[in-house]
């Protein structure tokens, strides 16, 4: 990766983003308002709707946190 590539990505950056740190304070919360409406949850939090859209791990985080509400939805 050059630092060509590196500023066209911070360039592409929604100014809205939350960044890590906020995304993971509130991730549980949103994953529970994602788990029944994710277009609730991403009115509801806009600056993590961001965040999740271009960070791959935090992403990853919501997934598995979805699929623990869900398992315990079912009872599975």
């Amino acid at each position: 990766m050059n630092s060509w590539s590196e500023l066209d990505r911070f360039l592409q950056t929604d100014p809205r983003d939350a960044g890590c740190a906020t995304a993971m304070e509130l991730l549980h919360v949103y994953a529970e308002l994602a788990a029944a409406d994710s277009s609730a949850a991403e009115r509801r939090y806009p600056e993590v709707a961001a965040h999740l859209r271009s960070c791959g791990p935090c992403t990853e985080d919501l997934q598995g946190l979805l699929a623990a509400i869900r398992a315990g939805l079912t009872g599975s």
